[in-house]
């Protein structure tokens, strides 16, 4: 785990913007393996399991480095700028 990722400044309190599936996937048709979302926006993705690596890609495409398991059961963040824990 990284303790003082300066990444965690952007964390903001979010509610998920599609809690029934990764937002991309959705529109698109596809299928998703796990779930994320973005702790700056509440942009839901798909994993890097995924066909599709959504919640990578936004955080790439929008700077929104730190995002939260949304499955049940699992409360861990990642940040994608240090591939860490955080």
């Amino acid at each position: 785990m990284l303790t003082g990722d300066p990444h965690l400044a952007k964390v903001r309190q979010v509610v998920p913007r599609t809690p029934q599936g990764c937002e991309e996937c959705l529109a698109l048709g596809t299928r998703w393996v796990h779930l994320r979302v973005c702790l700056t926006c509440g942009h839901v993705g798909c994993c890097d399991s995924s066909p599709g690596k959504h919640a990578r890609a936004h955080a790439g495409n929008l700077g929104h480095p730190i995002v939260a398991s949304l499955e049940p059961g699992e409360r861990w963040r990642w940040c994608y700028v240090h591939e860490a824990f955080v």
